[in-house]
C-alpha cells in the first residue's frame, strides 16, 4: 500500500479523507487504482494531475516506481502562460 497525500480541492471526492491509501508499484497503477476505489476523482486525474515523489515533480513518467514508504502527493496541475 501507498499513502497519497491529495489537495484540498479533491478531499470532497475522496470521502473527505486528506490522504487516501491504494495498492500500486508505479504512478500508472496509483492513478487507475485512485479513479476506481473513489470514481470522484477519475474526472480530476483524467483532466490532468500533477504528482509528487519524494519531492520530485514527475511530469509524464507513468512507470515511475513508488514504494510504501514514498511520500506521494497528488497536485493540481496548472495550466496556461
Amino acid at each position: 500500500m501507498v499513502e497519497v497525500n491529495l489537495w484540498s480541492g479533491l478531499r470532497t471526492h475522496a470521502g473527505g479523507n486528506l490522504k487516501v491509501d491504494v495498492e500500486a508499484t508505479n504512478i500508472g497503477e496509483m492513478l487507475a487504482q485512485l479513479a476506481q476505489t473513489h470514481p470522484g476523482l477519475a474526472p480530476f486525474i483524467e483532466a490532468g494531475v500533477s504528482v509528487a515523489v519524494d519531492g520530485r515533480i514527475i511530469a509524464n513518467d507513468l512507470t515511475e516506481p513508488i514504494y510504501p514508504d514514498t511520500e506521494i502527493y497528488l497536485i493540481q496541475q496548472l495550466k496556461g502562460g
